[in-house]
């Protein structure tokens, strides 16, 4: 019986020094991304871009999924979720109608999406009807805070698998925020997963681009496709010396969001 329970100690023991044991340098990812930038305009966006490509990659070997940054969006005119099977926009969206029909295709095909900030920008959204108001949902941009700053953000929606290692609340990092024309809780399409909690108001530092009330999604996802949306992606900026005064990337919290959805939408285990 001593030698029965030693060897199943042992086998207990082996098993988890394999769960625990890091991924090997050359193993096969688990899913892989593809992310698009411009990177040509508003300092704060570009700052984002740079750190984005420095902190994806770092994350995607602790979590073995593959990061591929590239600002050619002519690639996605014939893209296959076989290729890639998440795609990520960080700081713009697809201008030609060869990319957006092959944006369209890619996820109607099984792929899988993560926008930023710039990704849902618009302020003429009938120019893509179906990104703007039934992707994303968001219609036009309505208004901005200014200074970025801040946020304590409201998890309304804590089984989502982006959103289980997420608190109730959670103070996010620096960003400007926008607003929308559309009430995404009218969308049934739509589940809101975070938005400003109130105690977050006045929000901005520039009286005349402050929040003062309202209701404000800032995480989402639409049920009709594997999408994530986050409101933030734009730090603060010394735009005089060009440097940047926050970092995106700050929050651990905000952080947990971004890992476990992006295992999500690549079809991995979450943390």
């Amino acid at each position: 019986m001593k030698k029965f329970v030693l060897r199943l100690a042992l086998l207990f023991a082996s098993c988890l020094a394999l769960a625990m044991a890091p991924v090997p340098a050359g193993a096969a990812p688990a899913f892989k991304v593809l992310a698009f930038y411009n990177g040509t305009y508003d300092a704060a966006h570009i700052s984002f871009v740079r750190e984005a490509n420095q902190w994806f990659p770092k994350t995607a070997a602790e979590h073995n999924f593959g990061y591929t940054a590239t600002n050619d969006w002519n690639r996605l005119n014939s893209l296959q979720p076989s290729q890639y099977q998440v795609v990520v926009f960080l700081d713009d969206l697809p201008q030609t109608s060869a990319q957006r029909a092959g944006f369209e295709r890619y996820l109607r095909a099984g792929g899988a999406f993560f926008g930023f900030h710039v990704a849902a920008f618009t302020t003429a959204p009938s120019t893509w009807d179906w990104y703007h108001n039934r992707f994303l949902g968001t219609g036009a941009f309505k208004s901005n805070t200014w200074g970025p700053t801040t946020s304590t953000l409201r998890v309304e929606n804590r089984s989502h698998p982006s959103t289980t290692r997420l608190p109730a609340t959670f103070t996010s990092s620096v960003s400007e925020w926008y607003s929308w024309s559309s009430d995404l809780r009218k969308n049934p399409d739509i589940r809101i997963l975070a938005s400003v909690d109130p105690v977050s108001f006045p929000l901005g530092t520039d009286p005349n681009q402050s929040w003062y009330s309202g209701y404000y999604p800032i995480l989402w996802t639409n049920d009709k496709y594997k999408m994530l949306y986050a409101n933030f992606g734009h730090n603060k900026m010394n735009y005089e010396t060009n440097q940047p005064l926050s970092s995106t990337f700050a929050s651990e919290v905000q952080n947990r969001f971004v890992i476990d959805g992006l295992l999500w939408l690549g079809g991995a285990k979450t943390a």
